[in-house]
């Protein structure tokens, strides 16, 4: 990079604070959130459009979770930019200084799973409606010849799905064990023995009271991290006290490494344990990957969103938005495309049955749909359209790129949480059999209840953030790295 003498930058309330200017959008984020939760309410307790119990939770943690990634995202971007003493993103910073505040109510997405936890549920309920359905049940380990994700010999992860998203399959009990198996072990004893003597192995760390006590770790530090980046970034504004760069620069190591674990086991706990059977230890950094897409695009968007209001003009050009291009370049494209090639790979070459039953059921059906979807979404199609730093200079290019991004990065947790895995993977003698099997599976994603869903959390996530731009300068007006900032050019 090089500096260049820049004129002075308007660092007045009119400039840096928005006011009014936002309150529409903040009124009808609110509304839309409440109709969209109501509707979705009214979708999964009354099981229209053949929505069952499990299908309608898990939509609210695949919701919860897209809405979360997008706070976790720019929380790190936050730390990286002082670990890494940048100047660059000094007139962009406070956006996701903002944007990872959202973090301090990342609580109240836990509270349906309390609630879940407290309405019990017998265990029939919980695991047995998977064998009610003649084309779904519980899957088992075991060694005889199976199919495998590509040429024939054995595969099943152990996560029989009728816990997972079985839209469609009646179900009429609540409880945890709809979603998470391992929480009604004595279901799962009943139903399948196989898997339980796997996931009973597991147990130390699969048990309710460890669960909980992990989640209010998770939200107590994203909260505290959040909340004290923006608390010291706000305060210098108003004592312009350059100590306070250091103290941030100091601690970013730690919060790095607090932020690695949590969202690591985050995703173990809320994501990869609804299938207990499977595992994965890339699991984490591919959740990463899916944070620092939502984060790094939703950072451009708001960016963008502010300027069409007339704020941070003179402050945030071309320059600064090349390098946020690059960022969702990097980490939403080429390192999410590698971490899921590796996993991938990696899987299918050991080709043990514990691992690769979770694959397999991905690309059955429909889920094989989506998962070319995302593979030409999350990274064909948006590296060939963004590669050029021209297409990142462009605003309404890099718009749409944003928006493609957090599209896809919703896609990908569907792809994550929902799909169910059929009875005879363990039976079938070729790939080729399971996929001719299971050709007409579908996948449930035209069921209305993900998009209301996505309307009410998304919509409230939305209103939050409006209500906290409007009450924050938008600009670390004092912060001693603004003018590099300002004066800031690409090579």
């Amino acid at each position: 990079m090089s500096s260049s003498h820049a004129s002075k930058p308007d660092l007045s309330d009119s400039n840096v604070r928005l006011g009014t200017a936002g309150e529409k959008i903040q009124q009808a984020a609110a509304i839309v959130g409440i109709c969209g939760l109501l509707a979705s309410a009214v979708i999964g307790f009354t099981g229209m459009f053949g929505t069952t119990h499990d299908f309608f939770v898990k939509s609210w943690l695949q919701n919860y979770m897209f809405v979360l990634s997008i706070s976790l995202g720019a929380l790190f971007f936050v730390f990286i930019q002082f670990l890494a003493r940048a100047g660059w993103s000094a007139t962009v910073r406070r956006v996701a200084e903002l944007l990872a505040g959202n973090l301090q109510w990342a609580w109240l997405g836990l509270v349906p799973l309390v609630v879940l936890w407290l309405s019990g549920g017998s265990h029939d309920a919980a695991a047995s409606h998977a064998f009610d359905a003649p084309d779904m049940a519980q899957v088992s380990y075991s060694s005889e010849p199976a199919a495998t994700l590509g040429a024939g010999g054995g595969g099943g992860d152990g996560h029989g799905d009728g816990h997972g998203g079985g839209h469609g399959h009646g179900h009429a009990g609540w409880g945890p064990g709809i979603v998470f198996p391992w929480a009604d072990m004595e279901a799962m004893k009943s139903h399948n023995p196989a898997e339980y003597d796997l996931v009973s192995g597991k147990v130390a760390y699969l048990n309710s009271t460890f669960f909980w006590i992990r989640n209010l770790i998770y939200v107590v530090f994203w909260a505290f991290a959040g909340r004290w980046y923006l608390k010291r970034s706000t305060a210098q504004d108003e004592s312009g006290e350059v100590g306070l760069t250091s103290t941030m620069q100091k601690w970013s190591g730690p919060m790095a490494i607090g932020f690695g674990l949590t969202i690591t086991f985050a995703a173990f706990d809320w994501i990869m344990s609804l299938s207990p059977g499977w595992f994965s230890t890339m699991f984490g950094v591919y959740f990463f990957c899916g944070c620092c897409t939502t984060g790094f695009s939703m950072i451009i968007l708001a960016t963008q969103r502010l300027q069409s209001f007339g704020r941070l003009q003179g402050l945030v050009n071309a320059e600064h938005y090349q390098d946020l291009g690059k960022l969702l370049f990097a980490f939403g494209m080429i390192f999410w495309a590698y971490i899921g090639f590796s996993q991938y790979m990696l899987i299918w070459y050991a080709n043990i049955p514990e691992e690769t039953g979770w694959f397999l059921a991905r690309q059955i059906g429909g889920w094989g749909t989506i998962s070319f979807l995302l593979l030409f979404g999350h990274f064909v199609i948006p590296f060939v359209a963004i590669i050029s730093k021209w297409v990142k200079r462009m605003r309404w290019a890099l718009m749409v790129a944003a928006i493609w991004m957090l599209a896809f990065a919703w896609l990908d947790l569907f792809w994550l949480v929902m799909p169910v895995i059929p009875m005879d993977i363990m039976t079938a003698e070729t790939y080729m059999e399971v996929v001719e099997a299971h050709v007409n599976d579908t996948t449930g994603i035209t069921n209305p209840l993900n998009f209301t869903m996505l309307a009410g959390v998304g919509g409230l996530y939305i209103w939050m953030t409006m209500r906290r731009f409007r009450n924050h300068r938008l600009l670390a007006i004092r912060d001693p790295r603004l003018s590099e900032s300002l004066a800031f050019e690409n090579q």
